[in-house]
């Protein structure tokens, strides 16, 4: 698997959003790869950028700056860095001699080339390779029309890419709500009508009827009973194994992460801190933010639970980047994070003295 082109690639992905003057950076220069057949989970606190990434990488969002490709082609492109960079070499052009502003005319003609290709993948994109990311919504009665039946909501996206045979479409809605644990004569019904985890079912058999090769599950269970997650997370199990599904899994309940995802990355304020395989993260959790998350997962045991420290992450008591700045390194195979160059050597002595 680790030999192999990954499925998905984010690099550098931004996602801003500008009200007036004020700019919310949601996602910051995020960046992650996601092999075939994997799940890699995605971890914070709410707020952090964790929906926003995954809305973004299906394109519910026109991305700010970075690339989104999947299956090797780029699917989703920002131009702003680039336009950002212009301009920075602008203002260095004012002072400049000759020799450099010959440099910089070079550098701004290149990243104008940078913005219309970028502008072309993203005008251009194939929507038949877009379609085969589908996505399970968080809140389960938001993410269904109350005016649709089940029949509807879950053959909408067989409508669209253009399939009219009636008799097709109703044999495949009542395969999938077969798969999901549901039965045909639940097609005819409307969503009002079932519980909380039957609704999130049919958000999952209306992302499996297009026979995606990735699904994003935007916290699929934080709506739902403690039984009833447990339902939900082994039926995309049993599904992943069926179809070879590769997910993304957007939570914020790091024991359930830690049981359904191979690989897992820390968000923080837009920003990913830490990333590793699921057993490396919780067993060395390097990150004093991904540390505070970890300390606060409760178990079922009275002793250990009157004994728990409770971690409390303070960003400004933590870090000094006043001068020097963070970036994402590997500090071991495979495991990233977030530092800059004086906690990367702390680090580096923390895992050599182990």
């Amino acid at each position: 698997m680790s030999n192999q082109e990954p499925l998905l690639r984010v690099e550098h992905l931004c996602q801003y959003f500008k009200a007036g003057d004020f700019v919310t950076k949601a996602v910051d220069d995020v960046s992650f790869d996601i092999k075939k057949g994997e799940v890699f989970g995605l971890v914070g606190e709410s707020g952090c950028g964790k929906t926003t990434t995954g809305r973004s990488i299906i394109k519910l969002y026109n991305i700010t700056s970075g690339n989104v490709i999947f299956k090797g082609q780029r699917i989703a492109a920002g131009t702003q860095s680039y336009k950002d960079a212009i301009k920075a070499a602008k203002e260095e052009m004012k002072t400049a001699d000759p020799a450099r502003k010959a440099e910089l005319e070079d550098f701004i003609k290149a990243q104008r080339e940078e913005i219309k290709s970028a502008q072309y993948d993203q005008k251009h994109v194939d929507k038949k390779l877009v379609t085969q990311i589908q996505m399970i919504f968080q809140d389960p009665i938001a993410s269904l029309d109350p005016r649709m039946t089940v029949r509807e909501i879950i053959s909408e996206g067989l409508v669209i890419q253009g399939e009219k045979n009636k008799e097709v479409i109703d044999q495949k809605v009542y395969e999938m709500l077969e798969l999901v644990g549901l039965v045909p004569e639940h097609a005819s019904r409307y969503p009002h009508e079932f519980s909380g985890g039957q609704r999130q079912r049919i958000g999952v058999a209306r992302s499996i009827i297009m026979n995606p090769e990735l699904i994003i599950a935007d916290e699929p269970v934080s709506a739902l009973d403690v039984s009833v997650q447990a339902q939900v997370i082994n039926l995309l199990n049993e599904l992943r194994e069926r179809f070879g599904l590769t997910l993304l899994f957007i939570a914020h309940d790091l024991s359930v992460v830690k049981y359904f995802s191979d690989r897992i990355g820390v968000m923080y304020f837009g920003k990913m801190v830490e990333l590793a395989n699921s057993d490396e993260l919780f067993a060395h959790p390097l990150h004093p933010y991904t540390r505070s998350l970890l300390s606060a997962i409760p178990l079922p045991d009275p002793i250990y639970e009157r004994q728990r420290k409770r971690i409390t992450y303070n960003p400004l008591a933590e870090h000094d980047y006043t001068v020097d700045k963070p970036s994402f390194r590997e500090v071991r195979p495979g495991h990233f994070v977030q530092c800059n160059e004086a906690e990367y050597q702390k680090i580096m002595e923390q895992l050599n003295g182990k």
